[in-house]
């Protein structure tokens, strides 16, 4: 408790306080004047608390403080039935609770200072639901919220430039080398209009260097405009290659489309789809929540060290130790049961290895299926150029007729074949 006391008094005696006290002096202060002096430090941190205290209630007093305090994070020791001493003894002015509290603020003046700063802005105001229904003051506090996240975001900025390591004066002599840059461009400037002006029809040329800047910033703006329009084009031939493709399956479908054919293929169809949804999309959508998680943790934390480091490099070996040798224990038990189960769950692992194999290598066929169906329809869209009319067999699946097509087109060859049939194979 004296050395407690001893700090309090110290910095009582210093910047900005200058209360000139000694320990005897100190503790010879009666309970309204400790109180005052607690007042007089919470009003140094928050400058709201400035208040002369004999002109107050002591309940408003107490009441004021507490909530000062709260804001702080300030807790006092002890369980509930201290909280309710605490506030006594906050009342009546009792050394032994105002004493911790001074010790406890003069400790961290800067940090509260902060802390009391942003609590004006960032405490939300509680609005009763039904007071939410009205349109104006739902309106009214949608628009605090999003101040209140601004304020936070440009509070970051600037803690994050005060810490940046620019100093004012780096900052006034850049503006200073920037200021005479820009008065040697004035003087240039200057010098250029004196030897314009002596040019006969220099006014003409200068509206028409204006119209030959405008001209290609206009120009700039239709070529981006024209690279725009091309990647568009591009994407809707895609989507058209797509439904080409789409169209051409369904007409291999409706030409092998007897009901037992149809029916297995929709089953497998079926089994697949529910293979993925129920046990390769879940598992792949755990393992991805437990990286967010475990990311966002890790982003959570604030910034390490070296030593940090250190010391989660040795408790990982100090884990990956006590691993090994629970592994060793249970070897050197060999339970025959606990072998089965895990020659079982081996087996259960392996194949369920296999079946995602399967599935992921059934999910690559099926890419190299419509992109083989991609490279036909651009084949067939080739050999139209040709005067042909494009026909599907029903009999030769992916068969090409053309009808009354000259053959080659050459001019120095002679003949006309009338008809010519192109097999073109469709992969599946």
């Amino acid at each position: 408790m004296s050395d407690q006391i001893k700090f309090i008094v110290d910095s009582l005696n210093k910047e900005p306080f200058k209360k000139n006290y000694n320990l005897i002096t100190f503790d010879s202060l009666g309970p309204m004047q400790l109180l005052q002096v607690l007042n007089d430090v919470l009003a140094e941190i928050d400058p709201k608390q400035d208040v002369d205290i004999r002109e107050e209630m002591p309940e408003q007093t107490a009441k004021r403080m507490l909530n000062l305090l709260g804001i702080l994070k300030y807790k006092p020791p002890g369980n509930a039935t201290d909280m309710s001493t605490f506030r006594q003894g906050l009342v009546i002015g009792s050394k032994p609770v105002i004493y911790p509290v001074l010790h406890w603020l003069l400790q961290r003046s800067n940090e509260l200072k902060k802390r009391a700063y942003l609590a004006r802005f960032l405490i939300k105001l509680d609005v009763p639901s039904e007071f939410l229904q009205d349109e104006t003051v739902a309106d009214t506090n949608k628009q605090y919220e999003e101040l209140m996240e601004a304020f936070k975001t440009l509070h970051k900025e600037c803690e994050q430039l005060k810490t940046s390591g620019f100093s004012t004066a780096e900052i006034r002599r850049d503006i200073s080398a920037m200021e005479e840059e820009k008065d040697q461009l004035m003087k240039r400037v200057e010098r250029l209009k004196k030897r314009v002006e002596t040019v006969q029809n220099h006014q003409r040329m200068l509206k028409i260097a204006r119209q030959l800047r405008v001209e290609k910033e206009r120009e700039e703006f239709l070529a981006q405009q024209k690279q725009e329009q091309k990647n568009q084009l591009f994407h809707a031939v895609q989507r058209l290659q797509r439904v080409q493709n789409q169209l051409k399956s369904m007409r291999h479908a409706a030409a092998d489309a007897k009901p037992e054919s149809l029916m297995k293929r929709l089953e497998e169809e079926i089994k697949f789809n529910s293979y993925m949804v129920t046990e390769k999309f879940p598992k792949e959508l755990e393992s991805k929540k437990k990286e967010l998680h475990f990311l966002q943790k890790v982003v959570s934390e604030p910034a390490m060290g070296q030593s940090d480091l250190l010391e989660l490099e040795s408790k990982v070996n100090e884990v990956n130790t006590e691993i090994n040798q629970l592994i060793e224990k249970k070897m050197m038990r060999n339970e025959p049961i606990e072998g089965k189960l895990s020659l079982y769950r081996q087996q259960a692992s392996i194949i369920s290895r296999k079946k995602e194999a399967k599935a992921e290598e059934l999910q690559e066929t099926k890419e190299k299926l419509a992109s083989l169906e991609r490279e036909v329809s651009v084949k067939t869209n080739q050999t139209r150029e040709f005067d042909g009319a494009e026909v599907l067999k029903g009999d030769e699946p992916g068969a090409v007729e053309y009808v009354d097509a000259k053959w080659p087109p050459a001019a120095s060859l002679c003949g006309t074949v009338t008809h010519v049939t192109l097999a073109v194979p469709f992969p599946g």
